[in-house]
């Protein structure tokens, strides 16, 4: 995208205005250096004034808080008064000496100023007042210009104007083709809107994309205004939120009023949710004086007055947390249209992999297709991060090419963390971390569900884990069966388990696979309804983001009792598949052996050699009575 700079930008060359205020500054300064009465009289000691009074030598003295002129009875040489000055000191006999010796002395009469003073003094503070202002209103984009310390009120939007190089279109975005289709329908409007008009069919003012982070909602954005080939806006929704009061929603009427000027054209806000949310007491009091109400109801009023106009401008935004908008954002009218972004299937990452791949030097070896299917909940931009992330890896070891084995690598970073070669385990701990591993592999490999161990390792990772199973999906898979969950659990206690056995004892290594398998057991009582016992109830509340996650499942309020039963019910979904982990171990004790001491010599198995270990594996009849 290639930035335009604003038509109506101020003039920066100086007026004939500004020279004479220059002028006028410049002969204000200089007439503190003119020359007056004052300066040309001799200056004396005060000593030498006081011998000349004593001496009967003065004639007469003007006496001022700062300086005190006096006249000899003496003329000059040429018959003038001689006229003499000094600087006066505490002297309170000075009065009486001065009666003694018969000297006139009286206060000088104040000096008549000149006109140029009295002018300058007049004229000159004003118009420097007003030259500071115009400089101010030039640097804060008063007129229109550029934004400066000033500018509360201009909005800080980006104007930017597609050309044939920089232009991103459909075709640069992959992974959302439903997404694509319907914001298809925006860009003929604002190319052909007089074939809508015509039939009286109206176009969606207001266009919400909403998905997960790094989905590419604002490249879809940026696509639209490519394909229709209209200036675009773009401005985020905290960047109308200010310490000012009123002056986000100022922001909001500026804004709309250069995109109306430059219709047809699209406005895009991103994040939303930052100035929209709900006024129903989430902003504080109900009914306040809050700034972001402030500025949600002028974004509302301005998307409001959009009808009649021959020119179309459409507003897209997006968010991550659409459950927290203000419902009048959302009703026909404004934003009627709501386009899911979501992660993209397996299709899609192929799609997306092939277009960031263009971007590096890939080796012919490399098939994007394993990438795709074992990167199972990847993002556009983690996708992007993780082929940037293979080329680092091979430009770090001097390779002319992105290889499999470096995108592989890519994978793992992302996943699991950057390898600590520097954490050193000691012979023991490194052997419970074997076991330990082997272990969630082993259950992993004979559980049901769409996923495969590919790798085994005990090498650490990230911050804090010492080794490390990764498990790729076979299959592109969106529903999970209770059977599936149950092996979920099984495969997380699988390493637990296996110190259990090996061991006789448990450490602080399983921390991370109990939290998850406890998740997933409550999940399966309170959130999908899975427990014979409790039936098919809804007993947590879905709290927090639907696409940012991390978000506070509470409880609904239950009696003492049904909280007693569901925890129970919890505490057996976790011992029945530890007692089937357990079961699946002892089975293959001897594999787990022969596995550990490989992967003790070798720290990393994977590949056909693993494939070949697990295949060995057996699951017991009372693994399968357990499940």
């Amino acid at each position: 995208m290639a930035i335009r700079q604003d038509d109506n930008r101020p003039n920066r060359r100086f007026g004939i205005i500004n020279l004479v205020l220059i002028g006028f500054g410049v002969l204000l300064l200089f007439s503190n250096f003119l020359p007056n009465s004052a300066a040309q009289v001799p200056r004396v000691p005060y000593s030498l004034f006081i011998d000349q009074v004593n001496d009967n030598n003065v004639k007469r003295a003007y006496i001022t808080s700062d300086q005190i002129r006096y006249e000899l009875k003496e003329a000059s040489e040429e018959g003038a008064p001689t006229l003499l000055s000094t600087t006066p000191i505490f002297d309170m006999e000075l009065p009486q000496r001065l009666e003694q010796h018969g000297v006139e002395f009286a206060a000088a009469p104040p000096q008549k100023p000149s006109f140029i003073t009295t002018a300058l003094s007049w004229v000159v503070p004003p118009l420097i007042f007003i030259l500071v202002l115009q400089f101010f209103a030039r640097r804060s984009g008063m007129g229109g210009g550029a934004q400066g310390a000033l500018s509360f009120t201009k909005s800080k939007a980006k104007v930017y104007v597609p050309d044939e190089e920089s232009r991103v279109t459909f075709a640069d975005v992959a992974g959302v083709d439903e997404a694509k289709a319907e914001l298809a329908e925006i860009v003929d409007f604002l190319k052909k809107p007089e074939r809508y008009a015509a039939i009286g069919a109206r176009i969606p003012k207001g266009v919400l994309l909403v998905g997960p982070p790094g989905t590419g909602k604002t490249l879809l954005s940026k696509a639209v205004a490519g394909e229709a080939e209209v200036p675009f806006f773009i401005i985020s929704g905290s960047e109308f939120v200010e310490l000012f009061v009123g002056a986000g929603a100022a922001r909001v009427r500026d804004l709309f009023e250069e995109a109306k000027k430059k219709a047809p054209c699209i406005i895009f806000i991103d994040e939303l949710d930052a100035i929209g949310k709900s006024r129903s007491g989430s902003m504080g009091v109900v009914g306040g004086n809050d700034e972001r109400e402030q500025t949600l109801n002028q974004l509302l009023t301005e998307m409001d007055g959009f009808a009649g106009q021959d020119k179309p401008v459409i507003v897209l935004a997006a968010t991550n947390q659409p459950e927290t908008l203000d419902a009048a954002l959302l009703r026909p009218g404004r934003f009627d249209r709501q386009v899911l972004v979501d992660r993209p299937d397996l299709s899609g990452r192929k799609l997306i992999l092939d277009i960031y791949a263009k971007k590096v030097k890939l080796s012919s070896s490399v098939d994007l297709d394993k990438i795709a299917q074992a990167t199972s909940g990847f993002a556009g931009a983690d996708l992007a991060n993780l082929v940037n992330e293979a080329a680092l890896l091979a430009a770090r070891a001097y390779r002319t090419e992105v290889e499999q084995g470096d995108l592989n690598e890519a994978i793992e970073r992302v996943v699991a963390g950057l390898e600590k070669k520097s954490r050193v385990l000691q012979p023991d701990e490194k052997r419970v971390v074997a076991f330990h591993e082997v272990g969630h592999a082993i259950v992993g490999h004979l559980m049901p569900g769409g996923s495969k161990v590919a790798k085994i390792s005990i090498v650490p990772r990230g911050m804090s884990a010492l080794g490390y199973t990764l498990q790729l999906p076979t299959e592109e898979r969106f529903l999970n069966s209770k059977e599936d969950l149950e092996g979920q659990i099984a495969t997380l206690l699988g390493g637990r388990s296996a110190e259990e056995i090996v061991f006789g004892e448990v450490t602080t290594g399983a921390a991370n696979d109990l939290q998850r398998a406890t998740d997933i057991a409550e999940q399966m009582v309170g959130t999908y309804g899975m427990s014979e016992t409790l039936g098919p109830l809804a007993y947590d509340k879905q709290g927090g983001s639907r696409f940012l996650g991390g978000g506070n499942n509470p409880r609904r309020v239950v009696s003492d009792a049904t909280a007693q039963a569901i925890d129970k019910e919890v505490r057996t979904l976790v011992d029945t598949a530890h007692e089937r982990a357990l079961a699946i171990l002892r089975h293959n004790r001897e594999l787990m052996e022969s596995i550990s001491q490989q992967i003790l010599e070798k720290e990393v198995i994977e590949g056909d050699n693993l494939k070949e270990l697990l295949a060995s594996s057996v699951l017991p009849e009372e693994a399968r009575l357990a499940a």
